[in-house]
């Protein structure tokens, strides 16, 4: 339990008498209850704590004897303390929202804890304690549900509880019986000690309805019977009343939480729970109209039960993978939907603004008689007193500043919730009707789609699988609903052929998953920028079909203006990755699908024309660079023996990670390096290193990070997986071939120790800058040039832009040649500075013609962006040769000029 942070005293005495006008109740207690009057005199002033209520409480139960028969009076009277005392403040406006239900809430908590402290302890002295069949003692955990689990009770609430048991056995006393029937009579009890109707009134009335099966079920129940129940019964509306779950009494909340967080938290994102959820509030909404509860400020149109369901459904949606969400308040969960861009900050503004006010309202309401009501008045003098009290001149002001707040409430609820599909759809015909190939290739033809026919034959194709006819009806309907609206979409894009049979594609790849197929369909605007993808991209569409839970990114629009925050990424990744330690599955899995969602960022970008080649290799790179720096620290606490807290070893990197040329489906060309002593230091830095490639390369559940090859480390597949800092150089120095050397010019350090990772570039320009006889070099750099042409290029009439004369190998040739010559007497050559920056620099040094470097490196600029626009669409690196001839040409000038041929 926490106390309410104190306030300071007022200036002088608040309004009983004001207070007192405005509720019958208090004026009922003043008048009945002697000693209030100077109770409220010496709180008034200021929030009630914890400890103030444990204080009165002692004091009270002394007055009336103590004991067990001292319970239930004083539990009464500090009911009414407490309710009176916030009565008066709230009314004067000293106690804000936050105040009330804060106070409300302690006060639940103290007297369940007092309550149960007296219950229990006579029990054990006739029974004994309740043990586990291994002699463990057994304690009742007593869960609050709804607004007593979310610390936003209101004054005359009943509490919703549910009474829970870890282990089933038989109590340790003379006259024994089993826990179950201990804790079912102290359940009782507690529920009699509370709800009881006395001289002195009640404390709080109990609903037990939300336990395993309501009323039929038993009062109490054990963890066994608990998980059981979520797995084999538990129903959507379960989760709903579940997310506000909290335990008030007992040790063992985690052990009751690691049961409960499963089966309302899905483990992935849960777009399902949108239907659950609207389907759930048409049933309020029916028992609101058949009841005439219109003007119930709860259960009402745009009342505070749509405000709940707002939040509720975006924690149930994403609460399993956004741990924040896991929250309880409602203010709480929707000042954190705005900076994940669920919803506007205008619109949480707008909800919370209303969520105040119609929470002051009900507790004006219910201030009036003590009375669970949210029903507005129908008597005239109620209505006053009510506007009065809200700080409304009459009632007619108190109706329109209502009305504007359940009207914006609505909106937002209607926006949230409204169903699309719920009105029909023009393609719904051909939809239902698509193995009626005539029809429905005239259908998509009038619609624009060049080949039609095609079309109509894979729609007809599914329509009559044996896996569309067997799914379940729930999924069967929101496909039906889905459909025709994805025809439709495919048909607005450019490629609307390719579009359409991609999207097919993604729907018979999810079609089993009904949450996706939720997705689509309550977000037009997804759909939509799924059909712009599929259209533009093959690779990205095959992409997305493989890891669907991407389809989340395609409703924040944001995705296209935010520019990377890579270390923000780094620092959330790092903190979510410690969270799960040490559920190395569940790591791996997070791993892949924030790496994933990174990678499908940078593609919307991509297609959208606001990256170009250069700029999205390096987010690339960057990305990968996050990924192997957070992966060597998780692999290297699995190492069972481990001699040093933290390990001397780096990742370097070749290839397009070391020249941060990375592509979307690039392998990384990676070796490990040690630089350690220990005696032990080859066997455990060889785990590490087979640790992290297991690590990087496997597939799981949620897909590969990477493939990796590790070829190009010393002695290739038959060297050392880790290699000692001293054998690489001492390799490098001695016995590399001058293609290692080659490849060393675009090598650079990514991940791991960064003392270990400058040593290894002090090594590397060690090697760059050796005096080498040029035309040695020249013949050695040539020969595997002609090795490499022979193997790969002139394969087709088109153009190779790798492979083939003036294409991307030749550029690189030519660099590689450049900074291994020439770097013993231009140091600057050695820098890892990318192609382009070389090519600028050697002609600056005047080892080539400077405009000829600077036409070499727009035309690698230009090979590239084929390059990629090629791989993006899934294709083979081969283009017409006459669209790649002006861009070949500098090449082959340079070429010609370097090496004379």
């Amino acid at each position: 339990m926490s106390s309410l942070p104190a306030a300071q005293p007022a200036e002088m005495p608040l309004p009983v008498h004001t207070a007192r006008r405005l509720s019958r109740y208090l004026s009922r207690m003043l008048d009945s209850q002697p000693w209030l009057g100077a109770a409220l005199a010496a709180s008034i002033e200021r929030p009630l704590g914890e400890a103030d209520l444990l204080r009165f409480l002692a004091a009270r139960e002394a007055t009336f004897g103590g004991g067990e028969g001292a319970l239930r009076p004083a539990l009464r009277q500090l009911r009414i303390w407490v309710l009176c005392h916030l009565i008066v403040r709230d009314l004067a406006c000293a106690a804000p929202l936050a105040e009330v239900t804060e106070t409300m809430t302690v006060l639940a908590e103290v007297a369940l804890h007092h309550a149960h402290e007296v219950l229990r302890a006579a029990l054990v002295e006739r029974y004994g304690q309740p043990l586990s069949p291994t002699g463990w003692e057994q304690e009742l955990l007593v869960i609050g549900m709804g607004k007593l689990g979310g610390r936003e009770l209101n004054v005359s609430s009943d509490i919703d509880l549910i009474f829970i048991y870890p282990e089933n056995g038989d109590t340790g006393g003379r006259k024994v019986i089993s826990n179950f029937e201990f804790f079912e009579r102290l359940g009782k009890q507690l529920i009699q000690a509370l709800a009881e109707v006395t001289e002195h009134g009640q404390v709080f009335r109990v609903d037990m309805r939300l336990r395993p099966n309501g009323d039929s079920g038993p009062l109490v129940c054990g963890f066994d019977m608990l998980e059981n129940y979520f797995v084999t019964q538990g129903r959507e509306w379960e989760r709903y009343a579940w997310i506000k779950a909290r335990v008030l009494l007992g040790e063992r909340w985690s052990e009751l939480y690691g049961i409960a967080r499963p089966f309302v938290f899905r483990k992935y994102l849960d777009f399902g729970a949108i239907n659950a959820m609207r389907e759930l509030h048409a049933q309020i909404r029916r028992e609101v109209a058949r009841r005439d509860r219109a003007h119930n400020v709860k259960l009402g149109p745009g009342g505070i039960r749509e405000i709940e369901f707002i939040a509720q459904v975006f924690q149930l949606i994403r609460g399993g993978r956004d741990t924040a969400l896991q929250v309880r308040p409602t203010l709480k969960v929707l000042s954190l939907l705005p900076e994940r861009g669920i919803l506007s900050t205008q619109a949480v503004e707008e909800l919370t603004a209303a969520y105040v006010f119609l929470r002051r309202l009900e507790h004006r309401l219910q201030y009036l008689d003590d009375a669970q009501t949210h029903d507005l008045p129908a008597k005239a003098e109620d209505q006053a007193l009510v506007a009065e009290a809200m700080g409304f001149a009459g009632y007619p002001a108190l109706l329109d500043a209502l009305d504007a707040h359940r009207q914006v409430v609505s909106r937002h609820f209607d926006s949230v919730f409204g169903d699309p599909s719920e009105e029909d759809h023009s393609l719904d015909a051909t939809w239902t009707n698509a193995e009626d190939l005539e029809a429905t290739t005239a259908a998509l033809a009038e619609l624009g789609y060049r080949r039609p026919q095609a079309g109509a034959e894979r729609l007809a194709s599914i329509h009559a699988s044996p896996r569309y006819r067997q799914l379940p009806n729930n999924i069967k309907s929101r496909l039906d609903a889905l459909m025709p609206r994805v025809i439709e979409a495919a048909a607005t894009t450019p490629g609307a052929d390719d579009a359409l049979a991609r999207l097919l594609d993604l729907i018979e790849a999810i079609g089993r998953r009904g949450a996706y197929l939720a997705l689509l369909q309550q977000y037009p605007q997804a759909l939509r920028r799924v059909a712009d993808l599929m259209s533009a991209s093959r690779w990205g569409a095959q992409f997305l079909t493989r890891h669907p839970i991407l389809l989340d990114e395609m409703l924040d629009a944001r995705n296209l203006e935010n520019t990377p925050d890579w270390q923000a990424f780094r620092a959330s990744l790092a903190a979510e990755l410690e969270a799960l330690e040490p559920d190395m599955e569940r790591q791996m899995d997070v791993m892949r699908e924030q790496h994933h969602a990174q990678v499908f960022r940078l593609l919307t970008q991509d297609i959208a024309g606001l990256l170009t080649v250069e700029k999205l290799a390096d987010h690339l790179s960057e990305l990968a660079d996050i990924v192997l720096d957070l992966t060597l620290p998780l692999c290297w606490r699995r190492i069972k023996i481990r001699h040093r807290e933290d390990p001397r070893f780096a990742v370097i990197s070749y290839g397009k990670l070391g020249g941060k040329e990375l592509g979307y489906a690039s392998d990384l060309d990676i070796i490990f390096l040690y630089d350690d002593d220990a005696p032990e230091a080859a066997e455990v830095y060889t785990r590490l290193a087979q640790r992290t490639n297991t690590w990087l390369s496997s597939q799981t559940a949620a897909g590969q990070l990477f493939d990796t090859d590790l070829r190009l480390r010393p002695n290739g597949e038959s060297g050392l997986i880790a290699t000692s800092l001293e054998s690489f150089r001492k390799y490098q120095l001695e016995s590399a071939w001058v293609w290692e050397h080659q490849a060393l010019t675009r090598a650079r350090f990514s991940a791991g120790d960064r003392a270990l990772g400058a040593a290894f570039e002090r090594i590397r320009c060690e090697v760059l800058r050796m005096k080498r006889d040029l035309d040695t070099l020249r013949a050695e750099v040539l020969a595997m040039r002609r090795k490499m042409r022979d193997a790969h290029g002139g394969k087709s009439e088109l153009f190779d832009l790798k492979h083939d004369t003036g294409g991307l190998i030749d550029v690189e040739f030519l660099i590689q040649y450049l900074v291994l010559g020439h770097s013993h007497d231009h140091p600057q050559l050695t820098g890892n500075l990318g192609n382009i920056a070389l090519l600028r620099i050697a002609g600056e040094l005047g080892l080539i013609p400077a405009a000829l470097a600077a036409a070499c490196a727009d035309s690698y600029r230009e090979l590239r962006r084929l390059q990629h626009r090629q791989r993006l669409n899934d294709r083979p690196s081969r283009i017409d040769p006459d669209e790649a001839e002006a861009a070949r040409a500098p090449v082959r000038q340079l070429w010609e000029a370097v090496f004379g041929e």
